[in-house]
């Protein structure tokens, strides 16, 4: 029996050309103004501390904000940058810039899940942070009430099974009660590894190959 959906976002319940497109350019585009601007803010000196012990080097914020640059565009999931990134956004978010973009159909479905008393949750590359801000802003309004967890790579990589093992253990249950929602097939594998089901999002209908995991093109096909 299917106690809890946890879903990704980007190419799941969200487009991932939002993401793309617009999230992270606007992310690449206004970090140099915001480090230098909340750069003494408690918060924003902690992540930035993090993501120079990362970068292995004694780097100022101008260096720092350099290597970061770099990272974005080689798409690296370092989280002290994702947290920062979920910083950026929220600015964009209150000052109305852009919206969060979820799918008619996953809006619908998790609403009618939410009423049958199945649990949500998300795990996305993105952090928590960025997840709320995502879902708090869309044209369907707040949908954050309807989500039980958020988890990001602090639970560790989407694609290693022991993340999944993770999750179920603190979601309280058996990863076989865990119908993992995800576009990509590595995702998917590493979910099964763990003992969670798993149901492929294909939106494109591109003919990927997602092997043994079921298909749905929306979420009205998903089946619990």
């Amino acid at each position: 029996m299917t106690r809890i959906i946890l879903t990704d976002i980007e190419g799941t319940t969200s487009s991932l050309s939002f993401v793309k497109d617009v999230l992270f350019p606007y992310a690449r585009a206004h970090l140099p103004e915001f480090v230098r601007a909340h750069g003494d803010d408690t918060e924003v000196r902690r992540l930035l501390a993090d993501a120079g012990a990362y970068a292995g080097g004694d780097l100022d914020d101008e260096a720092l904000i350099e290597r970061m640059l770099a990272w974005i565009d080689h798409d690296q999931k370092i989280t002290p940058l994702k947290a920062l990134q979920g910083l950026i956004w929220e600015e964009g978010y209150t000052r109305g810039d852009f919206q969060g973009h979820v799918y008619e159909d996953a809006v619908e479905r998790l609403r009618r899940w939410h009423e049958e008393d199945i649990r949500l949750a998300v795990y996305s590359s993105g952090s928590v942070h960025a997840q709320k801000l995502l879902f708090g802003h869309t044209a369907f309004g707040d949908l954050n009430p309807l989500f039980d967890a958020y988890f990001d790579t602090r639970v560790g990589g989407k694609r290693d099974t022991a993340s999944y093992k993770t999750i179920a253990g603190e979601l309280g249950v058996e990863p076989r009660e865990i119908l993992f929602l995800s576009d990509l097939r590595a995702e998917l594998d590493a979910a099964a590894e763990a003992g969670m089901r798993t149901t492929a999002l294909d939106r494109a209908a591109g003919g990927e190959d997602f092997g043994p995991h079921p298909v749905a093109r929306d979420f009205h096909e998903i089946g619990l």
